[in-house]
């Protein structure tokens, strides 16, 4: 079944359809949700809600307004930075056990050589202090573009513009 086969079927609130839409995606919106919760529980609940909110809202899907993939993909991206804002969740990470990072202290020198070896410190370091800065808000942090603007203190659309220099920056450096 195609993304476009499905679509109807699932308006419908058809079962097997929307099994379909979850074997299809699932693996990537995961892969996106686990870049913003590192715990593998908390990503797995966070994935059931994204499928809950699709179901639930898949009247809402446009498709003039973009494809579905993007538009799944942004439930699942904000569902995620709702999670890590979420006070539960907060809290949840304030009382981990200190036994949970012991190994962070032994093996921060295995980090370092590691990020050495794939070449990853190298095409950082490239990038200006104010892309590292912003890639790190924007791709790591979870912040969206407005509040990258708040917390930098610069014009939302000085972010827009230094998101894309800085990407394709990296791009060059990448050579992709």
């Amino acid at each position: 079944m195609t993304q476009e086969d499905i679509l109807p079927l699932i308006l419908k609130k058809d079962d097997k359809a929307f099994t379909t839409l979850y074997n299809m995606y699932h693996k990537s919106l995961f892969t996106v949700i686990t870049n913003l919760i590192r715990e593998q529980e908390e990503a797995e609940d966070v994935l059931q809600e994204v499928f809950v909110k699709i179901w639930k809202n898949i009247e809402s899907y446009n498709e003039s307004k973009g494809r579905f993939y993007t538009w799944i993909l942004n439930i699942a991206r904000n569902t995620a930075i709702d999670k890590l804002r979420s006070k539960g969740f907060n809290n949840s990470q304030k009382n981990l056990s200190a036994d949970n990072f012991v190994h962070l202290l032994d093996d921060s020198n295995k980090l370092t050589n590691r990020i050495d070896t794939i070449g990853i410190k190298e095409f950082v370091q490239k990038l200006k202090p104010k892309c590292i800065q912003l890639i790190e808000l924007l791709f790591f942090q979870g912040y969206t573009q407005q509040e990258a603007s708040d917390e930098l203190e610069i014009p939302l659309g000085t972010v827009k513009t230094q998101n894309r220099n800085c990407i394709n920056d990296l791009r060059n450096y990448l050579k992709l």
